[in-house]
């Protein structure tokens, strides 16, 4: 299976769509903003970056565009609750998959994730 970041900072989202991804074999690592995200891909080896868009100190936009500079084949799906944020995502339609809206439900972030590591 896959080797997933997880990067959101609200702790119980993050901590539910780890423990999903796990059920579904993955293997997960997890940050609670984009900066602690950075490092965590520096450590290589990772199939896919969930992130959250709107987080302190380094949002997803610009964790996307750092991390699709340093590792081209990580595979990028972002989240978000806010409209407005997905907008910002534009500028990324060549470097993420996807950007899953929040709130969604356990089999939509599986279903997600599966089709972002199929992409």
């Amino acid at each position: 299976m896959a080797k997933i970041l997880i990067t959101e900072d609200e702790d119980s989202l993050r901590v539910f769509v780890a423990r999903a991804l796990r059920l579904d074999g993955h293997e997960t690592v997890e940050a609670a903003d984009g900066a602690a995200g950075l490092d965590a891909l520096a450590g290589g080896g990772f199939d896919l970056l969930l992130s959250d868009i709107r987080m302190p100190v380094m949002d997803g936009i610009e964790l996307a565009h750092k991390a699709a500079a340093a590792h081209p084949a990580l595979k990028i799906l972002l989240m978000t609750g806010y409209a407005d944020q997905r907008e910002r995502a534009d500028d990324l339609s060549a470097k993420i998959v996807d950007v899953v809206e929040k709130p969604f439900s356990l089999p939509d972030i599986r279903l997600a994730v599966a089709q972002a590591l199929a992409a």
